[in-house]
């Protein structure tokens, strides 16, 4: 919905990272929510892999899109201290491109050979990278914070930037690292299996913590539409 209404009111912009970022939170949480709709027929899915790459294909597009969060607060960062952003968009892409080229490289030899071994090393590439997702997230939203900090008070909107910033920062930060304390536990540890027919509940609170909470609570922080009539006050992301 959101989609829609700023491509209705401001059309001429094109395709900004803010269209993207909702764009991709609905295909993301649209699938999840097909996935866990029918996961008992998933589950039972033939040749095994396909299970494990529909919920790992999914968590790893939800890191893509609020990626796109930490690249346009790098953005705004580096511009602000006049430094050049050329190589940060070709940076962002090469490092998803390599992501998903190392976990499709373990999902064809899991699938070739289903090795625990190979499971697990699955597993912890992706605990490795939400981990790191973490720390970029702390790393820049906390530049992006300190840096507005230092606005003077009086200036327009300052307070409302710096709660965007301050609160999706530590949101982000601690759903990414959870995600990754708990697939390492799901790695190592049979009784923290992330399998929703054999731990339902702890399923529902894992997925609560590091996506649907999350989620809910940045796309309210992140509420501001562009005006009805005329953008000359709107600012969006690029």
């Amino acid at each position: 919905i959101r989609l829609v209404i700023i491509e209705c009111r401001v059309p001429e912009y094109g395709w900004t990272t803010q269209k993207v970022f909702h764009l991709l939170n609905f295909l993301v949480n649209g699938v999840r929510s097909v996935v866990f709709i029918f996961h008992r027929d998933v589950h039972q899915m033939k040749p095994e892999i396909v299970y494990h790459v529909l919920l790992d294909l999914t968590s790893l597009a939800f890191l893509t899109t609020y990626a796109l969060l930490v690249l346009f607060w790098a953005e705004i960062y580096y511009q602000a201290r006049g430094v050049s952003t050329d190589g940060l968009r070709p940076s962002f892409y090469t490092i998803n491109a390599l992501v998903y080229a190392v976990q499709i490289a373990l999902w064809f030899f899991l699938w070739w050979k289903p090795l625990q071994a190979v499971l697990v090393l699955s597993k912890m590439f992706f605990a490795g990278v939400s981990l790191f997702a973490s720390l970029v997230f702390l790393l820049y939203g906390g530049r992006l914070f300190l840096m507005l900090r230092q606005f003077p008070v009086e200036s327009r909107g300052r307070d409302r930037k710096l709660q965007e910033v301050g609160y999706v920062t530590i949101i982000c930060f601690t759903c990414f690292l959870i995600r990754c304390i708990m697939v390492c536990f799901d790695a190592f540890d049979k009784a923290a299996n992330l399998d929703l027919l054999n731990h339902p509940i702890l399923d529902f609170i894992y997925y609560l913590l590091v996506e649907i909470l999350p989620s809910s609570l940045v796309l309210f922080i992140l509420r501001k539409l562009p005006p009805k009539h005329g953008i000359t006050q709107y600012h969006p992301i690029q």
